[in-house]
C-alpha cells in the first residue's frame, strides 16, 4: 500500500521508512548527517511500505515488552545459552573429519565404480595382493628417498637404502594384550611372501642389468614407473618402450599391510602409528649421506587434517580480542552520555552466546561437526555483530526526554527493515549452499546460517534488554548533566565538558567527522568529471583481470593443502610431484556383465573399445595389459579355435596356471559356464595438474560410456578426481539461486526495480572480480573456496542495495547531489561494515593451515571489492543516469535531470 507521509521534523522524531531504515544497514556507530534542525515541512514522498509497516509495529511492540521487563529478556538467552552450550560435550562424538567424506562430491560416479570393483573383483591381501588392483588406497608406509648425488644407483646409497628398510621391517609394535608384532608378521602377502616395498630390494647389490619402466624378476614383470623417479636411461636400446636403468635420483618404498580382515585392520592401523611416532626420531639419528627421506602413511593426511582444527582454537580468542577492541572504540564518544562502549562490549558477548547456542543445538540434533565448520566463529563475529551497530544507531537517534519505553520502542522500529533484510539475505544465502554436493560446505552453511539466527534473535532480546539498562543509567547522567549546565558558573560547564558530561544543545548528536569528509571532501571530488573518467577506466581494468582470471583459475583441492604447511606430509607430496608424475595412476577397465569373449564380434568390439582409450592423450599403449589379448596369442600358439565356447572355457584353468596374475582378473561362473565379468588395465602418462586429471577422467569416461561394450574405468584416486566434474556446476548453481533469492528479498523490502536492478549487477560484478582474483592468489576453485563465493552475495547486497536506494530515494536536486547525500549517510558505515567484518576473520591469516588462510583471502576480497563498489563504482555510475524522487506534490524546484 501506498502512503504519502508529511511530518514536521521538529514537532517530534521522523516516522523512520524502509529508505531510512536501509540507509543506516552499516552505519553501525549512529554518526548521522549533520542536518539543519530548523522547523520546515518536508515535501510528502510516497513510499511502499506493505511490509514495512506491519514489521516495524510488530518490532514496537517487542521493544516496549523488553523495556518493561528487561531482566527477563537479559537472563533467559544467557540461561538458553547454557543448556544449549552443553551440546558442546558431543562435538567429539560429532566430528566426522574423514577427508574422502567430506571433499568429494555426494554419489559420486566414482564410489559407484568402486563398489562394482569392489563386487566383481574383491581383494585378499593375505594370499594374492597386488598393488594395482586394489580397489581403494590401501594400509601403507612409504618412504621417498632422494639423493643429492648423481644416482641412488650406487653401491654407498644403496647400503645406507636397504639400512632404511631394515628400521622399518624391525620396527615391533606390542597391542592391548601385549603380544609384539612387526612388519613381517602384518605385511600384504603374495603367494611368494612379504610384498617387496620396491622391486630393486630384490638385488643386495646394484648392478647394471636394470631396465625402465618395467623389470623382469624370476620371470615376473614389475612395473617401476611410480616407484623409481628422476632416472637416467641408457642410449641405443632397440626396445624404445623398456630402456636400460642408468641413474635414478628418486625412490619410493611403501609397505604395504593387511586389512581385509577386521582384526589385520586395527592391527595394521597401531603399526602404523607407532610407525609415526617412532620412525622420526630414528631417522634423525640415522648418519644419511647424500640422502633426504621423506615419510607418508595412510593414516597422514587424515591425521593431520583433522590436527588443524586444533591449531585454529587460540586464534579464536584473538579475533574476539580484537572484536571487543574495534566495538569500543568504535563507540566511544567524547560525550560520556551518548557513549556506548560498555554496551558495544555486550553486544559482542551475544554474538558470542549466539555462537554457543547454534553450535551447541546443531551438535545435539547430531549434525556433523567438519574442520571447515571452525571457520564459522571467525565470520560470525565479524557479521553478527551488525545488527547490535544498527540498534545502537537507531537508539542515538531517539530523543533524550522520552522514557526508556518509548525510546527501545522507537529503536525496535527503526532497526526492524535494517537487521530483518541483513539477517534473511545473509542466512538464506547459507541455507542455499545446502543445496551443494559436498558436506563440508553444507556443514559449515548449516551451522553458520543457524547461529546467525540466534544472533538476530539475542539482538532483539538480550541486547535489547542490556540496551535498555543502559538507558536508566543514561537517564541519570541527562539529569545529573543538565541540572549543573544550568548553573552560571562557567568553570564548572567546562569540569563537565572535560569529564564528557554534556548535553547538546538541541539534544541530538553532533557530526562525525568522517561524515564531513564524505559530504565535503570526497563526494565532490568523487563527482567530479575526471573523477568519473578514471573511475570508469578503473572498472574496466577491474573487470578485465577479473575476467581473465576467472578464465585462469584452477579447480579442486590439492591434497596435500589439507595438512599444516609444517606437516612433513607437504614435502612428501612435493617431491612425489617433483620426481614421479611422469606416470599417472594405473587405471583398471572392466567389463560390467556377462558377455561372449569367445564371439568374435564381441571380441573386436572389446578390442576396438581398448584401442579408443589407449589412443587417448593421457594414455600409453605400450603400457597396456589385457587377460584378453594374452590369451589369443596363447590359444593361437596351442591351436586352438578361439571362436569355439567350450574350448574357450576348458583352456582358462591352464592358461591362469601359467599367467596366475591374470587369475585376479576374470570372474568365472563354472556352473553356469560364463564369466561374469573381467578387467584389463591401461597407463596414464603426464597427468602432473589438475586440469590433466580433469581432462583425463572425463575423456576416459566419455569413451567408455561410446563403447559396444558395457566397461567401466576405474582408480581409487578417481574418488578425489570426481570434485572437477561437479564444483564448477555446483558453484554456478548455488549462486544463480542465492542470487535470484536476493533479488527477491531486494524487490521485498526496497521496492524499487532500479535499485534491484544495481543490486544484481554489483552481486555480479562482486562475484566475477572474487572468482577472478582468486587466481592470481592462489587459491584454486574448490569446495573450501565455494563456501566464500555463496559467502559473497550476501555481502554484494549488504554493500549495494543500501547505497543505491539511498540514491533514489534522496531529494537532491541533481545526481551529483544525490551521489554526495547517500556517501554523507553510508560512507563511513560502508567502512566501519568492511573494517569490523575483516577483523572478523584477520587472525585466520596467522594460520598454517590452507583452509584457514584460504577463508581470510577470499573474505578479504569480497569485502574489498563490495566495499570498493559501495564507495567507488556504483555512485559514479548512478550518476550517469537522471533518477528522481516521486511526489504526489508540486516542488518548489524542478529536477534538472527529470523529463
Amino acid at each position: 500500500m501506498n502512503l504519502c507521509i508529511q511530518k514536521s521534523l521538529w514537532d517530534e522524531p521522523p516516522k523512520i521508512t524502509a529508505s531510512f531504515l536501509l540507509h543506516q544497514a552499516y552505519q553501525w556507530i549512529g554518526f548521522s548527517k549533520s542536518r539543519d534542525r530548523s522547523p520546515q515541512v518536508r515535501r510528502p514522498q510516497c513510499r511502499s511500505d506493505c511490509i514495512e509497516f506491519p514489521l516495524s509495529r510488530l518490532f514496537r511492540r517487542l521493544g516496549r515488552v523488553v523495556a518493561r521487563y528487561p531482566w527477563v529478556f537479559l537472563l533467559l538467552p544467557v540461561l538458553l545459552s547454557a543448556g544449549l552450550g552443553s551440546g558442546f560435550m558431543f562435538l567429539n562424538k560429532r566430528r566426522t573429519d574423514n577427508i574422502e567424506e567430506q571433499f568429494t562430491p555426494i554419489g559420486g560416479p566414482a564410489k559407484g565404480e568402486r563398489s562394482l570393483a569392489q563386487e566383481y573383483f574383491p581383494t585378499d591381501d593375505s594370499k594374492r595382493f597386488s598393488v594395482s588392483r586394489l580397489t581403494t588406497e590401501g594400509s601403507f608406509a612409504s618412504l621417498l628417498v632422494v639423493t643429492d648425488s648423481e644416482s641412488l644407483l650406487t653401491h654407498s646409497a644403496w647400503s645406507q637404502v636397504q639400512d632404511l628398510d631394515d628400521k622399518v621391517k624391525n620396527l615391533n609394535v606390542k597391542d592391548a594384550q601385549g603380544v609384539s608384532f612387526n612388519y613381517q608378521s602384518l605385511c600384504a602377502e603374495t603367494p611368494s611372501g612379504c610384498i617387496l616395498p620396491n622391486p630393486l630390494l630384490a638385488f643386495s647389490n646394484i648392478s647394471g642389468n636394470l631396465t625402465f619402466p618395467f623389470l623382469e624378476i624370476n620371470n615376473q614383470q614389475f612395473f617401476l614407473g611410480n616407484l623409481v623417479g628422476g632416472v637416467k636411461l641408457g642410449a641405443g636400446s632397440k626396445d624404445s618402450s623398456n630402456r636400460t636403468l642408468e641413474k635414478a635420483k628418486a625412490l619410493k618404498l611403501v609397505y604395504y599391510l593387511r586389512e581385509d580382515a577386521a582384526s589385520d585392520r586395527e592391527r595394521s592401523h597401531q603399526w602404523l602409528s607407532a610407525f609415526l611416532q617412532e620412525f622420526p626420531p630414528e631417522l634423525q639419528k640415522a648418519e644419511l649421506q647424500d640422502l633426504k627421506v621423506y615419510y607418508f602413511t595412510s593414516l597422514s593426511r587424515q591425521e593431520e587434517f583433522e590436527g588443524n582444527v586444533n591449531e585454529v582454537i587460540p586464534l579464536f580468542s584473538v579475533s574476539y580480542f580484537l572484536i571487543i577492541f574495534f566495538s569500543i572504540i568504535s563507540c566511544y564518544r567524547l560525550n560520556l552520555i551518548i557513549s556506548k562502549m560498555w554496551v558495544a562490549a555486550f553486544g559482542v558477548i551475544s554474538a558470542g552466546l549466539a555462537v554457543l547456542s547454534g553450535f551447541g543445538l546443531l551438535l545435539y540434533c547430531g549434525v556433523p561437526f567438519v574442520a571447515t565448520v571452525s571457520n564459522a566463529p571467525f565470520l560470525i563475529l565479524g557479521v553478527g555483530v551488525d545488527d547490535m551497530f544498527i540498534m545502537i544507531s537507531a537508539w542515538q537517534k531517539t530523543k533524550l526526554i522520552h522514557s526508556i519505553e518509548e525510546r527501545i520502542a522507537e529503536t525496535y522500529a527503526e532497526a526492524a527493515v535494517s537487521i530483518t533484510i541483513t539477517t534473511l539475505t545473509d542466512v538464506l544465502a547459507f541455507y542455499v549452499g545446502i543445496m551443494t554436493s559436498f558436506k563440508s560446505v553444507q556443514a559449515f552453511c548449516i551451522y553458520t546460517g543457524t547461529t546467525l539466527l540466534f544472533c538476530f534473535l539475542y539482538n532483539i532480546t538480550c541486547f535489547g534488554a542490556c540496551l535498555a539498562l543502559n538507558g536508566k543509567i543514561e537517564v541519570y547522567l541527562n539529569r545529573f548533566a543538565f541540572q549543573q549546565q544550568q548553573n552560571n558558573s562557567s568553570v564548572v560547564k567546562k569540569i563537565l565538558c572535560r569529564k564528557g558530561l554534556y548535553v547538546s544543545p538541541n539534544g541530538e548528536e553532533e557530526s562525525h567527522s568522517m561524515n564531513t569528509f564524505f559530504r565535503k571532501y570526497y563526494g565532490p571530488f568523487l563527482t567530479n568529471i575526471w573523477s568519473k573518467v578514471f573511475v570508469v577506466l578503473l572498472y574496466a581494468g577491474y573487470l578485465a583481470a577479473s575476467i581473465y582470471g576467472c578464465f585462469q583459475i584452477k579447480e579442486g583441492i590439492d591434497l596435500r593443502n589439507l595438512a599444516n604447511d609444517n606437516s612433513y606430509v607437504v614435502p612428501y607430496y612435493s617431491m612425489e610431484k617433483e620426481y614421479f608424475s611422469e606416470f599417472g595412476p594405473r587405471i583398471m577397465v572392466f567389463v560390467t556383465k556377462s558377455v561372449s569373449y569367445w564371439d568374435e564380434l564381441t571380441r573386436n568390439n572389446f578390442d576396438n573399445c581398448m584401442k579408443s582409450l589407449e589412443s587417448n592423450h593421457y594414455i600409453n599403449e605400450t603400457y597396456s595389459d589385457s587377460w584378453l589379448r594374452t590369451y589369443e596369442k596363447y590359444l593361437t600358439a596351442i591351436q586352438k579355435n578361439i571362436n569355439n565356447r567350450t574350448t574357450f572355457l576348458d583352456n582358462l584353468d591352464p592358461f591362469l596356471k601359467i599367467f596366475s596374475d591374470y587369475e585376479y582378473d576374470i570372474q568365472v561362473n563354472n556352473s553356469i559356464g560364463q564369466i561374469l565379468s573381467s578387467r584389463y588395465f591401461i597407463q596414464s602418462v603426464n597427468v602432473s595438474t589438475a586440469v590433466d586429471e580433469k581432462m583425463m577422467l572425463s575423456q576416459l569416461r566419455s569413451i567408455a560410456a561410446q563403447c559396444e561394450i558395457p566397461v567401466v574405468v576405474y582408480h581409487p584416486a578417481f574418488i578425489y578426481f570426481d570434485q572437477y566434474s561437479v564444483i564448477v556446476d555446483n558453484t554456478i548453481q548455488n549462486v544463480a539461486v542465492a542470487a535470484g533469492a536476493m533479488l527477491v528479498i531486494s524487490l521485498l523490502f526496497i521496492p524499487n526495480p532500479l535499485c534491484s536492478l544495481w543490486v544484481t549487477f554489483a552481486i555480479a560484478s562482486v562475484i566475477v572480480g572474487v572468482a577472478g582474483f582468486m587466481s592470481y592468489w592462489n587459491v584454486n576453485l574448490d569446495s573450501i573456496s565455494m563456501i566464500n563465493l555463496i559467502i559473497c552475495i550476501g555481502f554484494s547486497v549488504d554493500f549495494s542495495a543500501h547505497i543505491s536506494y539511498a540514491y533514489v530515494s534522496s531529494d537532491a536536486m541533481s545526481t551529483n547531489e544525490k551521489v554526495i547525500e547517500a556517501l554523507d549517510l553510508l560512507g563511513y558505515p560502508v567502512i566501519q561494515g568492511a573494517s569490523s567484518t575483516i577483523i572478523g576473520v584477520v587472525a585466520l591469516a596467522a594460520a598454517n593451515a590452507y583452509i584457514f588462510r584460504t577463508f581470510f583471502k577470499i573474505m578479504f576480497l569480497v569485502i574489498m571489492f563490495g566495499a570498493a563498489h559501495g564507495l567507488i563504482f556504483i555512485p559514479v555510475f548512478l550518476t550517469f543516469f537522471g533518477i528522481c524522487s516521486r511526489a504526489h506534490k508540486e516542488t518548489p524546484k524542478r529536477n534538472p535531470d527529470c523529463p
